[in-house]
């Protein structure tokens, strides 16, 4: 199976977490980023686009400025943000032009993802970068965002950027050799293949510890659950081996390998799945549900239920069963108001092209 998903592998996104990318003073660890950036030029004279999509600019910052744990205030954490920022660009630029390679820093928020035309304009800077052979190296905008700070992580940012270009696959390279079975057990193991990400996987794993890093194995979890959707194979494994990219797309048993939906969402809908904080939910019945689901239909009145949220015709909102399970998303064609006042015209409430099965 391996084989078979990452054989004609042309475009790569690598994630970078802050765990393998800095030492134990919260410096940045040069040999290991040194190593990195070699398996990385690798691949571009194999003739492959690789994107970065790099942590470490806030445990850079934590080190230059004296932190010994993450700071808890805002403006410390910016500022640690800013400073970590430049070094860590810094220290790209000097190991990737020993291999001739430029580099480019593309620094993004969450708006500029969600909105339609923001959205076509970065794919569209990362697609031309990659066309002049450029390595662009993404981070979040975390010296400005105060969301993307408090509750984002770079495992999102990296699937996003997957699900954007689209990539071929993402590499999530972290301390761990991938999603461990039974952690802290005698008996634990690295789980090789996962079909389908279910509530047994997810109770497999936690958070993080780190004093420098965000989310841990649940943020790759739900990283995971937009790049599969999308159609993007996901491997997690280990940045502390030599030659791990190479061996993950020689389709070697590397690392846990998530296995795609086979068919792959197209741009629009992957941008109203996975790119905006849906401002309102629809309550739907059982008859809707399975229209949806399994018929391909657009949402009618009848089968809305109730609303939650105050929300604008055009806005991305969510669409549960009456149990509560989110199952797909969407742009509505109504206000709240109206469709709690039950105000329906003629028109579906969202048209199926405005729709994605999740």
């Amino acid at each position: 199976m391996r084989s078979q998903l990452l054989k004609n592998v042309s475009r790569i996104v690598v994630k970078l977490g802050t765990g393998v990318l800095t030492d134990s003073r919260k410096q940045p660890d040069l040999a290991q980023m040194e190593q990195l950036v070699a398996q990385v030029a690798e691949q571009c004279r194999a003739g492959r686009e690789v994107v970065l999509v790099s942590s470490g600019a806030v445990g850079s910052g934590m080190g230059a400025l004296g932190y010994k744990k993450r700071p808890a205030e805002l403006a410390e954490l910016q500022a640690c943000a800013a400073v970590g920022q430049s070094r860590l660009m810094a220290t790209y630029e000097g190991l990737f032009a020993k291999h001739n390679i430029n580099v480019a820093q593309v620094l993004l928020t969450h708006e500029d993802l969600q909105g339609h035309e923001r959205h076509l304009n970065a794919r569209n800077t990362l697609v031309t970068l990659l066309k002049h052979r450029v390595v662009p190296i993404i981070n979040e905008n975390d010296a400005i965002s105060f969301t993307e700070l408090k509750f984002g992580d770079n495992d999102k940012l990296s699937a996003l950027v997957a699900s954007m270009l689209p990539a071929d696959l993402l590499v999530i390279l972290t301390t761990v050799d991938g999603v461990i079975e039974n952690f802290g057990k005698s008996e634990a193991r690295v789980i090789s293949t996962i079909q389908q990400v279910d509530g047994e996987i997810e109770s497999q794993v936690g958070g993080t510890d780190s004093e420098t890093a965000v989310g841990g194995m649940t943020s790759k979890i739900q990283a995971a659950k937009i790049v599969i959707r999308s159609g993007v194979p996901l491997v997690i494994a280990s940045g502390r081996k030599p030659n791990v990219i190479e061996d993950i797309l020689k389709g070697e048993d590397e690392g846990t390998l998530f296995v795609p939906q086979p068919t792959r969402l197209q741009g629009r809908k992957r941008w109203i799945a996975f790119f905006h904080h849906p401002k309102g939910t629809l309550f739907v019945d059982e008859g809707a549900k399975i229209a949806l689901r399994e018929n391909g239909k657009s949402l009618l009145p009848p089968g809305v239920v109730r609303c939650e949220g105050e929300f604008t015709a055009g806005d991305v909102l969510r669409i549960c069963d009456l149990d509560g399970t989110e199952f797909a998303r969407g742009i509505c064609n109504y206000t709240s108001e109206a469709i709690t006042a039950r105000q329906f015209d003629s028109s579906e409430v969202m048209h199926r092209d405005d729709l994605v099965i999740l």
